[in-house]
């Protein structure tokens, strides 16, 4: 009897308990379902819109037909689910741990495609990979940079942070845009610029958003007010700010300086646009201060994208029935210009879903950021969100004459492989992360 005990005792011990789950039952259980639905809502929503954006009454061709858009997007659909799959598979600790190497293996692969890259409309951005598939390592240099600025912020404490560790983070930020600009992807390098939303999470100083803020503001107003008058304006507001709070006659000689910087800046905004901006990027400044100027020059993009989106009034002409799309009058209206595509067929009510998704998606995605345990996760999870927002105000801006055209897909919406790669492993990395949050806790 005692000798039976004892097997049935360490039976017991051997055995798993009832309630135990296997760690890979576990993740799956703590995986955020619905920021996965919202994903693949997208996803899905974008493949149709791809297809109504390259489709023709006069030669229908089957949405999954691999001579059009929509085809070719399936493809990198179904390897987006595998690389999901792979992203869910991996041990989560690896993204923290091998940071430094992904960045440093990115970083790499642009100067790679800097030098061997052929020029594709003035870009040396993508890299043939044979049997016409291309793959733009700009895009990967995303996921890539917000691992490694994650990695060093979880090492520092960012509200006690001294001058070299402020070099280092502007570093990892900008080294990747650097040479993304010379390989003349302007676009896709303003994208980094999101990366102090997540910095001033973890308490980089206000005053770089407000320094930045004001010096674009400047630069907008600049384009839109003759100098003398924005000069008189200046002026008047630092009287107006010394008038009301005296003490600030104590300062008059940080007050002057500043006004000389300003002056001086509005003086240098025509020396930029001029001398350094190439012709195709001073018209889309042009074209985001007046398109009406040259409707059928550097202004055609962005008009024929606000009647695209205007003709589909309230509900929208329904979906293969929008005539600006059938008729190619807005140019890469499955990738750049896609909003077009939905706001034409689907009208208000149908953008209106497309802008409360992405809304909804950049919530939880924040919602996870904080409730990581760890600084890498909570970070990581803002530059997620940060990059996303970024993409998707700028994409629908430009197609409604808010901001300038720079050529950046809408996230999980446009046609692309590399983009839709790029978003997809932002995006699971972190709720790989998200779902083994409890065992950050338990470390």
């Amino acid at each position: 009897m005692g000798v039976d005990q004892k097997v049935l005792g360490s039976s017991r011990v051997m055995s798993p308990a009832p309630g135990r789950r296997t760690s890979g039952n576990r993740m799956l259980q703590n995986l955020d379902w619905l920021t996965v639905l919202i994903y693949f809502l997208l996803v899905g929503l974008g493949w149709m819109n791809i297809y109504a954006a390259v489709y023709s009454p006069d030669n229908v061709v089957n949405i999954m037909s691999f001579d059009i858009n929509s085809g070719k997007q399936l493809v990198w659909i179904g390897a987006s689910l595998l690389l999901i799959i792979v992203l869910l598979v991996v041990d989560y600790k690896v993204y923290e741990h091998l940071a430094y190497p992904i960045y440093g293996g990115i970083i790499l692969l642009l100067l790679v495609t800097l030098v061997v890259a052929k020029p594709i409309a003035g870009s040396r951005s993508w890299l043939d990979l044979g049997g016409g598939i291309r793959l733009q390592p700009a895009e990967l240099a995303k996921f890539a940079t917000a691992l490694a600025a994650s990695k060093f912020l979880s090492t520092i404490n960012l509200r006690q942070q001294n001058f070299k560790d402020q070099m280092k983070l502007a570093a990892i930020t900008l080294v990747p845009p650097a040479i993304i600009i010379m390989q003349n992807e302007t676009g896709s390098a303003l994208v980094f610029a999101a990366f102090i939303l997540a910095y001033f999470r973890e308490g980089i100083s206000p005053l770089i958003l407000i320094i930045g803020g004001s010096a674009a503001t400047i630069f907008i107003l600049t384009l839109l007010i003759p100098k003398i008058y924005l000069i008189m304006g200046v002026t008047v507001l630092l009287a107006l700010a010394t008038w009301l709070d005296y003490r600030l006659l104590k300062r008059y000689k940080t007050i002057i300086a500043l006004w000389a910087v300003v002056v001086s800046m509005i003086f240098s905004v025509d020396f930029f646009v001029n001398n350094v901006l190439q012709p195709h990027q001073q018209n889309r400044i042009k074209a985001l201060i007046n398109p009406e100027a040259d409707p059928l020059g550097y202004g055609w993009n962005v008009t024929q994208s606000k009647i695209a989106i205007g003709s589909g009034g309230f509900w929208g002409k329904g979906f293969l029935e929008g005539t600006q799309t059938k008729f190619d009058f807005v140019p890469e209206q499955s990738t750049d210009f896609i909003f077009c595509t939905i706001g034409e067929e689907q009208g208000w009510v149908g953008s209106t879903v497309l802008i409360g998704l992405f809304m909804f998606l950049l919530t939880r995605i924040v919602m996870i950021a904080e409730r990581q345990k760890s600084v890498f996760g909570r970070t990581y999870g803002y530059c997620v969100a940060s990059i996303i927002f970024f993409h998707f105000l700028v994409n629908v801006g430009m197609t409604i004459g808010l901001a300038p055209v720079v050529g950046i897909p809408l996230p999980f919406f446009s046609y692309g492989g590399s983009s839709l790669w790029s978003f997809t492993i932002l995006l699971f990395i972190l709720i790989a992360i998200d779902a083994n949050r409890s065992q950050d806790l338990a470390r």
